[in-house]
């Protein structure tokens, strides 16, 4: 009797959906190495599409400059410049495109490792994190670098005039891309650090100054030398700080909507 009372007593403990998911160390390394050759093969291939559509890739990125500088045509200054700028779009557009996969390839990596709400809790940010790359790098493609570029252009005199290599604006519009879509990555961040209770709300209010002090600085930092691109990235960043304490606070509320509820069938089970 007492038994079967004990054994009543255990089908009515919670079940732990993590039990029997534990690996050795090494299965996980196996794990790791899969999901980063799958990444990488899908790089590769991404890669090797784009390069043969390197030339029709680079002519899109050249608009903004185009329309910016009518009447101008950029140089080489080495035989081989054009070859390596054509390789350099084609690895740009590989990262740019194989983003989501690269996401979901750690995604699958980390799932094993969670529990089922926070699985479903986590695929929200698997889907916002390409689209704010992709919106980060479309306000620099259609308003900062054309801005910046009309800055540039307008510095020219008579005796001075802006012969920009192939090369060297690739590598100004790749900066500014890329920059500007690890910074729209500021509310996914912001938001996961809420969901393990390392920030709330009333830490980001208290820091607004200090966000703000640090948003110039890293703009600074991170984009070319000019004042078009530095305020072109730290508007946006402020704008996504205050998104940012929104999305924490409607975490706030919904874990305290889950804790009332979770006490509620408490109470009412002990009753």
């Amino acid at each position: 009797m007492a038994d079967a009372k004990l054994l009543e007593d255990k089908s009515k403990e919670p079940v732990d959906e993590l039990a029997g998911s534990e690996a050795p160390l090494l299965e996980h390394l196996i794990e790791l190495r899969k999901r980063l050759i799958y990444s990488a093969i899908a790089l590769v291939i991404l890669m090797i599409g784009c390069f043969i559509f390197a030339g029709q890739l680079y002519d899109l990125l050249l608009q903004p400059y185009l329309k910016a500088v009518p009447g101008t045509k950029l140089i080489t200054t080495a035989p081989q410049e054009q070859f390596f700028t054509y390789l350099n779009v084609a690895m740009f557009c590989a990262i740019f495109l194989g983003f989501p996969i690269v996401a979901s390839q750690i995604y699958m990596f980390v799932a094993p490792g969670l529990y089922k709400h926070e699985r479903h809790a986590f695929i929200p940010y698997l889907v916002a994190t390409p689209v704010l790359f992709f919106l980060g790098g479309c306000l620099v493609y259609f308003a900062v670098l054309p801005m910046a570029l009309h800055f540039f252009a307008s510095m020219q005199t008579d005796h001075i005039e802006m012969m920009t290599s192939a090369s060297e604006y690739l590598g100004f519009a790749m900066t500014l891309i890329l920059a500007f879509g690890v910074c729209f990555q500021l509310p996914v961040v912001l938001t996961l650090l809420a969901q393990i209770d390392l920030i709330d709300v009333k830490m980001l209010n208290h820091g607004r100054r200090y966000a703000v002090v640090g948003i110039l600085i890293f703009a600074a930092f991170i984009t070319p030398p000019d004042p078009i691109s530095q305020i072109g990235l730290a508007v946006p960043m402020y704008l996504l700080y205050e998104i940012s304490i929104i999305s924490v606070r409607l975490v706030e509320r919904r874990r305290a909507r889950d804790e009332a509820a979770r006490a509620a069938a408490e109470k009412a089970e002990s009753e």
